[in-house]
This record gives C-alpha cells, structure tokens and sequence, in this order.
C-alpha cells in the first residue's frame, strides 16, 4: 500500500465523523452531559459495531470480491449509487430526530462504563444502513486497490483510527459544537457531505468508463 491510498483512507475516515446520524449527536451529548471519558467509550463502543460490520462485510464478499477484481461495471455502478445518495442528502431536509435535543437520544443515568461501551456498540449495530454502507465500500473499493490481506487490513485500520481521532476532538470541543448545530448549519454540513459523495462517485464513474491507462482515481483524488 502506499501514501496515497493511506492518505485517502485517513481523508475517508474524517469524512465518515462528520456524516449526520443519531451517533454524531448522541457523541455531543453525552460529551456535553456525562463528560469527555464516557463519550470515549461509548464511541469505543461505536467504533467496535463498525469493526465487526467491516470484519463480516469483507469476509462474506471475498468471493465476490475475487470475481470483481478489475472489473469497470464495478465503478460505474458504484459510482452511480453514490452519486444519486449524494443528490438524495444534498435535496433531504433536517428531519426531526437530528437534533440535540431529540428524546429518543437516552443518556443512562448511571455512569457504568461498560454499559455505555455497550450503548454505543448497539446503537451503531442496529442501524444496518451501516453495515449496507461497509458493504459497499469493501466491494467497490477494495478491488480497485488490488490490496491483499495485510492491505486491507492497514486500510480499514487507518479509516478507523482517522474516524476515532476526529471524534475524540468532537468530543472536546463539544460545547463549541452544540452552539454550531442550528438547523441551518446542519442543512450546510449535510449539503457538503452530498457534494463531496457526489464528486467522489463521478470520479469513480470515471474510472469504470475510461480505460485504466488514461485514468488514475488516486492521483484525481490528490488534487
């Protein structure tokens, strides 16, 4: 693996921290009510529901993924898929439950820390657009990097770790962050993340329906 896939996987990773859902608020409030230590684990929690998505979706879609090596209808698809979910959030309103304030959002009133590691596993596990959107990165991307095992493995790690680390600073600044998070700048944050899905599976696009030798994704994705 190098740099580039590295430094693309690090940029995914920060990407993903930033998706608007019940984990992103749920992290900000129990920051802002319970303290920095328990957000930690229960984005430890969090963080641990997408490992075992990840470590199911690669090992379940491996003979897929040796069918679908190379293969340009791969990236056109892929690439038409996220560039319609990236219209989809760019054109989609605040809806009701992102926010603050939203009561579906329980803080537990004791502070066991392995039940909170526990809440976080949960509510990330019980969403299963995550384990949907595992899926479909390790089948679009995977093949795309000819990456053995240990590649994989040093991808996925550095998606994480860059996912984690960028939440750790949500979760000291959270005071800062629950001033930011007015409906509008929510409506701005989720409008950025649908432009940037967008540009990236037109890029991916791209790369189906131009031949390999006349388009390289990691050096547009350098620029």
């Amino acid at each position: 693996m190098n740099f580039m896939e590295l430094k693309n996987a690090a940029l995914l990773g920060i990407f993903l921290s930033f998706m608007i859902g019940p984990v992103f608020f749920m992290l900000i409030k129990t920051s802002l009510l319970k303290g920095a230590k328990v957000a930690l684990v229960f984005n430890l929690g969090v963080v641990l529901g997408d490992v075992l998505f990840i470590v199911i979706s690669y090992h379940g879609s491996r003979p897929v993924l040796n069918r679908l090596k190379d293969n340009p209808i791969l990236f056109v698809l892929g690439g038409i898929i996220l560039m319609i979910y990236g219209l989809v959030t760019i054109k989609s309103r605040v809806k009701q439950q992102e926010s603050l304030d939203n009561p579906s959002l329980q803080i537990p009133q004791k502070t066991n820390y392995l039940q909170w590691l526990v809440h976080g596993f949960f509510l990330n596990c019980i969403n299963i657009g995550v384990l949907a959107f595992w899926l479909g990165l390790v089948v679009v991307v995977v093949p795309g990097l000819a990456l053995d095992s240990c590649g994989v493995f040093l991808y996925f790690t550095t998606i994480i770790c860059a996912y984690f680390g960028t939440d750790v600073l949500k979760i000291l600044l959270a005071k800062q962050l629950r001033n930011q998070l007015t409906p509008k700048n929510i409506v701005r944050i989720k409008k950025t993340m649908g432009w940037l899905l967008f540009v990236f599976g037109l890029i991916m696009l791209m790369k189906g329906l131009v031949p390999k030798e006349h388009l390289d994704l990691n050096l547009l994705l350098s620029h």
